[in-house]
């Protein structure tokens, strides 16, 4: 787990019913007032988050032991697709040269922009489904997710922060192949069912800047990524005006920053995900991401051939 930990807002699962609950110092305290949804608790803003942070601490409150309880996606309902940046660590992109199959660009002046379907997101120690058949080429991202505060279009970079509610952890599960295969977009191969994990909790932008923390990535007990947020191409401020330009940014809406060297893809040999391959992404004071990649059927009826034959 990563060093200090800052009071966050996380969705559980206490008895098979989702609450929206305050977590610290691994402790989480339900808040049934809130219905299970942190996008209603988002879309109050400040008066809602402290009435969140009160009613926690109240004193009739009874939290429970994060180990007794299932976190889940800390966002519950998406009105659009997850947004993200691409190529926001100069490293990762130089590390990639060459190794893109033919989709090699120059290095862009602005932000490079994709999105997921949000049936990607999963919780931040579900399993995280892996079919063969699907993809050969499963690789890994850690990244920090912006999570959008107040509904807003065209905001400047000096004011962009202001629309922001929070921050927490995502692993953008990629499938490389999928990636290359379709015309140089990237929305197919970052889209399958039920691969990225997002959380576990969110911390409020309040209590926290992610200017500079160490972000990593560790597989099956190997660390392969590990840079501070620092070394962002266009900073989090930029990615919002740059996101925002002419479209309007909606409360509740998922804004991945980009990730650091060190993906499988760029290995000498590539070395993929495989079942059973444990993956943990954490970043200074924000927790951790623990999931395990599990063997699932993706396929199911298709014909479509991924990898020179039908599997």
């Amino acid at each position: 787990m990563a060093d200090t930990l800052h009071v966050g807002l996380a969705r559980v699962s206490v008895d098979d019913v989702a609450h929206v609950a305050l977590v610290e110092n691994g402790v989480a305290t339900p808040l049934p007032e809130f219905n299970g949804s942190m996008v209603d608790l988002i879309v109050g803003g400040t008066d809602r988050l402290n009435e969140a942070r009160e009613l926690a601490r109240g004193a009739s409150r009874i939290g429970v032991e994060l180990s007794a309880v299932r976190l889940l996606a800390p966002i519950d309902r998406f009105r659009r697709d997850v947004i993200c940046a691409g190529w926001n660590y100069w490293a990762h992109f130089e590390e990639s040269k060459g190794k893109r199959e033919g989709q090699d660009v120059d290095k862009p002046n602005a932000p490079t922009f994709f999105t997921k379907a949000p049936d990607v997101v999963i919780g931040p120690t579900d399993p995280i489904g892996w079919d063969p058949r699907i993809s050969v080429k499963w690789d890994y991202e850690a990244e920090i997710a912006v999570i959008i505060g107040k509904t807003c279009r065209s905001v400047p970079v000096d004011a962009a922060l202001e629309y922001v509610f929070g921050y927490c952890l995502a692993n953008d599960v990629s499938q490389r192949d999928l990636q290359r295969r379709h015309g140089g977009q990237w929305f197919k191969g970052k889209s399958i069912d039920a691969t990225m994990p997002l959380g576990p909790w969110i911390i409020p932008a309040d209590t926290f800047t992610p200017d500079d923390v160490q972000l990593s990535c560790v597989v099956n007990g190997e660390l392969r990524q590990n840079a501070s947020t620092k070394l962002m191409a266009f900073s989090i401020a930029e990615l919002i005006a740059e996101a925002s330009f002419g479209m309007t940014l909606y409360a509740g809406d998922v804004l991945l920053t980009g990730t650091p060297a060190g993906i499988g893809n760029a290995m000498e040999p590539p070395c993929y995900l495989v079942e059973g391959d444990e993956v943990v992404v954490s970043a200074t004071g924000m927790g951790e991401l623990h999931n395990r990649f599990v063997r699932a059927d993706l396929y199911g009826a298709s014909d479509v051939i991924i990898g020179g034959a039908k599997a």
